[in-house]
């Protein structure tokens, strides 16, 4: 597997995108954007769990968008895997999670996340967030201005 590293700039076009998320409408909603936006390249995890031998099975992993409570691993347990994982210590995992607060994105900062996006996603915002993370920006939002 070929892991993109997070300084690379990768077009919306050519990334591949895993989302870890357990709720199948949050995955849909994620998805549908993700396809508007032209990504052609977007798996689905329902758990923190396997997380990092999922990734394995796919050509190259450029963004996880990683919700934070799962089942079985949580986000944080996740991130540690990918973290450990010499072929996908770089790729950039976002926090997407209804359980946005200033506590929870500091804690999340400092457990080694890319960025933090508060559910209910911003269908006008999020395609312009997921271009800026790919082209390396960090963007840490929760959600109301």
């Amino acid at each position: 597997m070929v892991n993109t590293s997070m300084k690379t700039p990768v077009r919306l076009t050519e990334a591949n995108v895993l989302v870890v998320e357990d709720n199948v409408s949050n995955f849909v909603l994620v998805a549908r954007l993700l396809a508007f936006m032209g990504v052609k390249k977007c798996e689905w995890k329902t758990t923190g769990w396997g997380v990092v031998d999922f990734a394995h099975t796919m050509d190259r992993v450029d963004l996880i968008l990683m919700d934070l409570r799962l089942p079985h691993e949580d986000g944080y347990d996740a991130l540690r895997q990918i973290r450990e994982d010499e072929e996908l210590k770089d790729t950039l995992v976002v926090v997407v999670t209804a359980h946005g607060s200033s506590e929870e994105m500091q804690k999340a900062r400092q457990a080694g996340f890319d960025g933090f996006l508060s559910k209910p996603l911003d269908a006008d915002r999020f395609p312009e967030q997921i271009r800026q993370i790919l082209e390396g920006e960090e963007i840490w939002d929760l959600g109301y201005a």
